[in-house]
């Protein structure tokens, strides 16, 4: 049956291959999993105290949906281009491979840092709770510094459900940034010390 902890995983997870056989709610169900209790404990650290500033800034409606859209789309972005362009050795290091499943939430943290990094450019935050950086620099060291870990050393990050995330996350701020500008001004003002 459905009961070893390994089908469940293989079950909830997303795969490039399983998605395109038709495994289409993994994108939502991956979402809510975590490989060991270390990436959901920084994952969901990561959102408290990002996730707490957003509500704040955009409301909790609007959290929830940046955080579901934002997900899916991150989802996306994995299993294409992990399913398109993972089929050699360099493509499986660069993008993943069609094989591999993946589970977390850090493509939907990356999309809220994303939307910080346009809200709060000179906003301060400490990478790795130690390094000291602004928003937006962090957003972009972060997602490179991860990449390279994965390449360099085959470490298993969703780099490309990370930068699926981030896009959506700056998209959205340029879109509030538009739309508000008085108010996402002040905001950007308040947060440049």
């Amino acid at each position: 049956g459905l009961t070893s902890p390994e089908k469940v995983f293989n079950f909830l997870a997303i795969q490039p291959n399983a998605f395109f056989s038709g495994a289409i709610w993994t994108l939502i169900t991956s979402m809510f999993m975590h490989a060991n209790f270390t990436h959901l404990f920084v994952n969901m650290v990561s959102l408290f105290f990002i996730g707490n500033f957003i509500e704040r800034l955009i409301g909790r409606k609007r959290l929830f949906w940046l955080y579901m859209i934002s997900g899916i789309i991150a989802g996306l972005f994995f299993v294409i281009l992990a399913y398109y362009l993972g089929n050699t050795d360099l493509g499986t290091r660069i993008f993943g491979s069609p094989e591999i499943f993946a589970v977390g939430a850090s493509g939907a943290i990356f999309a809220l840092g994303g939307l910080l990094a346009i809200l709060t450019p000179n906003l301060r935050v400490y990478v790795f709770f130690v390094i000291p950086m602004r928003m937006w620099t962090a957003m972009v060291a972060l997602l490179f510094i991860l990449w390279f870990a994965s390449i360099g050393a085959g470490l298993p990050f969703g780099n490309t459900a990370h930068l699926g995330g981030l896009l959506v996350g700056v998209s959205y701020g340029l879109y509030l940034k538009n739309k508000y500008q008085r108010k996402t001004a002040m905001i950007r003002k308040y947060f440049s010390h």
